[in-house]
């Protein structure tokens, strides 16, 4: 039985690969870079890949709403709508640090149904849709089984503002790490999300994202058996800057050390 939205699944699969192409062969050329602010960067890498990414779901699905990164206004939530980011990881496309990605979600009636992360330079594509697999490269993904925190290696990420508050993101980042396997913070959250969604990590948590930081990411890890929330277990939704993802198992250990003072 064909998926509801495999039509726009399919199509973000291949615009992704598109645009990933893309993003991977100016990385080996000079590009412009410009500041956004303290330490938030855009190259024009970003915004070449922003152009083609809409140029393409304009011309597959007229007249859709589109919140793309660097070109949007506001935080317009329209009944259908497509949320992309040219390029997650900017920063470290910026240094050459070969890991960022392009994310492209597709949101109806406020929840995301449909989301591909593509990370040319593994070339791994993570696909997923609302009440189908998840997968990898085609491939059936799942999270992991780890049950005990001491267990599990988890993943985060700071901030654009973390200078001007730095002590609740690094008090929670100390407390992860005292009590986890591992914590790593490679900068990409579509990353981090697809690769708890593959079972690499077993959780995740992060403030300050936007929606296309998020989008597409999590219906790859719901369809992954995955869960995710606010810090406090309120239900997750794209448009607030917090999220708390994890393994399942893991969930109700990572909400009692986010409450810690």
């Amino acid at each position: 039985m064909q998926n509801k939205y495999e039509k726009e699944l399919e199509a973000a699969k291949e615009i992704a690969l598109k645009a990933g192409a893309l993003v991977k062969k100016m990385s080996h050329e000079n590009f412009e870079i410009r500041k956004k602010g303290a330490v938030d960067l855009v190259t024009e890498v970003d915004l070449a890949s922003e152009k083609l990414i809409i140029e393409e779901l304009n011309k597959r699905f007229p007249g859709q709403e589109i919140l793309a990164e660097e070109s949007a206004k506001e935080m317009h939530k329209a009944s259908t709508l497509w949320v992309v980011d040219p390029i997650d990881g900017t920063t470290n496309y910026a240094h050459r640090f070969p890991i960022y990605s392009v994310s492209i979600g597709f949101v109806c009636g406020g929840e995301p149904v449909a989301g591909v992360v593509y990370d040319p330079n593994s070339d791994e594509l993570f696909a997923a849709a609302k009440d189908g697999q998840a997968t990898l490269n085609d491939k059936p993904i799942h999270v992991s089984k780890i049950e005990v925190l001491d267990k599990a290696l988890l993943s985060t990420g700071f901030p654009y503002d973390l200078r001007k508050n730095p002590h609740p993101t690094l008090d929670r980042f100390f407390n992860f790490t005292m009590r986890a396997q591992g914590v790593r913070r490679a900068g990409v959250a579509s990353l981090d999300m697809c690769n708890l969604a593959c079972g690499r990590y077993d959780g995740f948590w992060e403030v300050g994202l936007k929606p296309w930081d998020m989008a597409a990411a999590s219906v790859i890890l719901t369809q992954a058996g995955g869960k995710l929330s606010k810090f406090d277990d309120s239900p997750f939704d794209i448009w607030t800057p917090e999220i708390l993802a994890t393994n399942g198992l893991l969930h109700d250990a990572m909400r009692e050390v986010l409450a810690m003072d």
